[in-house]
């Protein structure tokens, strides 16, 4: 039985021996076949993470890859310490290559990625008005400002302020609001030098709220009217609620006739001396009845 034992052991052990020599051989002819077909392996730079853009490389964010010679990309980068400080300009996935066209030296992060006459605004927006946090980068906004008129009479007013805004980055972060902690997203908007001067009085006078946009959706229109309270609830303002009564014309004045003293009825007198016999016209006053305004005056 024991020697029956050891004849089974050594055959094991034989067989183990030819299949990891067969195993060694076919990697050896595989790495041939590839030293071949590509030429030798070289390293090459990848990120050891996803990296987000504007991370400053450190050493743990990089590591050495084997590449083979043909396949390495433009660009690449065979040792580590030579892109330590560098930051990233887009994002990179684990594994990827570090190309020297995905960072950059003078630093910067956010701001590489602002086109000329373009500016990046962050506003604070709570979970709810900022979507439930599924605002993106590369993401599309509409921006709605919800404020109460300073100088009119009136209730508050909704109006969207900006369309079709690219997000540039977002975050998350809890702020102390009196007793309980309230977490608030931070939202990095790329818009014009007005769009600025615009979200920073929206978030000003009043509360800023995103609407999340397809992304074919790139549709602008007019100039929006805006939504108050009122409208919304279909309510009456009181000047509109209390009915118009006309005020009845005020009576016309009777016309005073003016007293005006008689005119002078002119009549003709005859007047004879001798034996001519002239007419001479002579104003005779008519005399006025008893009662009238003359007698009053005598």
């Amino acid at each position: 039985m024991g020697r029956m034992g050891t004849i089974v052991a050594a055959v094991l052990a034989l067989l183990c021996a030819v299949a990891a020599a067969l195993l060694t051989s076919g990697y050896l002819q595989r790495q041939a076949r590839a030293a071949r077909q590509g030429g030798a392996m070289v390293p090459v730079v990848v990120s050891a993470a996803d990296l987000s853009f504007g991370k400053s490389l450190q050493r743990g964010d990089l590591r050495i890859a084997l590449y083979p010679q043909a396949s390495v990309p433009k660009g690449a980068v065979a040792v580590v310490d030579s892109l330590v400080g560098q930051t990233t300009k887009v994002f990179l996935t684990q594994n990827e290559p570090v190309l020297v066209s995905k960072l950059s030296s003078i630093g910067g992060g956010l701001s590489l990625l602002i086109a000329p006459d373009m500016r990046a605004v962050s506003v604070k927006v709570d979970k709810v008005s900022g979507v439930s946090g599924f605002v993106l980068p590369g993401d599309r906004v509409d921006v709605i400002a919800v404020a109460k008129p300073t100088y009119a009479a009136g209730d508050a007013r909704s109006r969207i302020v900006l369309q079709n805004v690219e997000v540039l980055a977002a975050g998350t972060d809890v702020e102390q609001r009196g007793t309980e902690p309230l977490t608030v997203q931070a939202v990095t908007l790329l818009v014009d030098q007005v769009g600025a001067e615009t979200l920073a009085l929206a978030e000003n006078e009043g509360k800023i709220h995103l609407a999340l946009r397809n992304p074919n959706d790139t549709h602008v229109t007019g100039e929006a009217k805006g939504l108050s309270k009122s409208e919304l609830l279909a309510v009456r303002t009181p000047e509109e609620a209390t009915p118009r009564v006309a005020k009845p014309a005020p009576p016309a004045r009777a016309a005073v006739a003016e007293s005006r003293p008689a005119a002078p009825r002119a009549d003709t007198l005859t007047i004879v001396r001798g034996t001519d016999a002239s007419k001479e016209a002579t104003a005779i006053r008519t005399q006025p009845k008893e009662g009238s305004a003359s007698d009053a005056g005598l």
